[in-house]
């Protein structure tokens, strides 16, 4: 029997509760397929400070470069992260840190709302057209958030200058086109490659690359479009997006506006993943929103993009398609059913019903 280990890092907020449903539902698909699941917990984010004094603790980290993967939560907590240091924070002491460290440079997001959630993408129906199905490619370890230099400096007067600087180079471009093509050839065939070409270097660069590493996949249309211009048609015509492939800024960006689209941050997985070596790929699974502290421990938070962040795990690290498959199957059969957490609730919906973060974690590992 094959085993996996896995890095189950919970963090803050309703990361330990959404965990826990995520958990479940690994476990009965383990059962069900016949495959090993080694889960192994450890604390991060504020649990980590308070754990070990550092949001990523030298024991997490061991674990990590020990797994095969991590499944992650999420980590920050609003009132508390002011008062230590902005590098000691969650976010860039455990987030960031981790990206870097395992080399995480293509970030997967997909956006697809169920035809049973209609009413709560915040477009018209008719501009949903036959179903919103997108798959966001996020360049994650360049640009500006990781560009140097990067500081601010006092230039007199009570004034100072903040710099931040966005570099590229060929082969990063070249690596993440690779991935979305590839994503691309397993959907409708279709990319839209972002940029701002008309007014940055590194557009130029970028438009250029893709453009070339494109003729790989005469398969694929290829297409280009202004970071702007593609924030608009998001809004006016989201069904014409199969895969958009964006460096880091546009795409964190423009992953938060099409999240909008699939009725709540709570239905959304991700993946991070870092090159492929000996045909395994090493990848970090969380969900799409934040800790949510504002609700943690009330048994409220939707645990569907933890979930769906696992089935990505399933899928990307380990070759479990069938698996992975299945629990998405499970999603949808649960929605289907009437099954909503109070971000999906309409009580003008004739056979929903309002439930708890384990109810709908029971209900989705009982589909499986």
């Amino acid at each position: 029997m094959k085993t996996f280990n896995i890095a189950a890092l919970a963090g803050d907020g309703i990361g330990p509760e959404v965990m826990r449903e995520a958990i479940k539902v690994l476990r009965a698909t383990e059962k069900k397929f016949g495959f090993k699941l080694e889960m192994t917990e450890a604390p991060v984010g504020w649990a980590g400070i308070d754990a070990a004094g550092k949001a990523l603790p030298d024991a997490t980290l061991a674990l990590c470069k020990k797994s095969d993967s991590i499944l992650f939560g999420s980590v920050g907590l609003p009132d508390r992260d002011p008062t230590i240091p902005r590098e000691e924070r969650p976010e860039r002491a455990a987030l960031l840190r981790i990206r870097k460290e395992f080399g995480l440079f293509a970030n997967l997001r997909p956006v697809k709302l169920p035809k049973a959630l209609a009413h709560a993408c915040p477009l018209a129906k008719e501009r949903q057209g036959d179903g919103i199905d997108i798959l966001v490619v996020r360049e994650l370890t360049g640009g500006m958030y990781f560009g140097q230099p990067k500081k601010t400096e006092d230039i007199g007067g009570r004034n100072f200058r903040a710099i931040d600087t966005m570099v590229y180079t060929t082969p990063e471009i070249e690596r993440i086109a690779h991935v979305a093509f590839k994503a691309a050839q397993l959907r409708r065939k279709k990319l839209t490659s972002i940029d701002k070409a008309n007014v940055l270097e590194n557009g130029i660069l970028w438009r250029e690359t893709v453009t070339r590493v494109g003729k790989n996949y005469p398969d694929v249309t290829l297409d280009h479009m202004f970071v702007d211009n593609g924030a608009m048609q998001l809004m006016l015509k989201p069904t014409q997006f199969d895969v958009m492939l964006c460096e880091n800024m546009f795409g964190d960006i423009l992953s938060d506006e099409a999240a909008a689209l699939g009725g709540s941050l709570g239905m959304l997985p991700s993946a991070s993943l870092g090159a492929t070596t000996g045909g395994s790929t090493f990848g970090f699974y969380e969900p799409a929103g934040g800790t949510a502290p504002d609700i943690a421990g009330k048994n409220l938070a939707n645990p569907i993009a933890q979930i769906l962040s696992a089935a990505l795990m399933l899928r990307h690290s380990f070759g479990l398609n069938d698996a992975a498959a299945a629990i998405e199957k499970a999603v949808a059969k649960a929605i289907e059913a009437g099954n909503r957490t109070g971000d999906i609730f309409n009580p003008n919906e004739a056979n929903a019903r309002r439930i708890g973060t384990r109810e709908m974690g029971d209900a989705i590992a009982a589909a499986i």
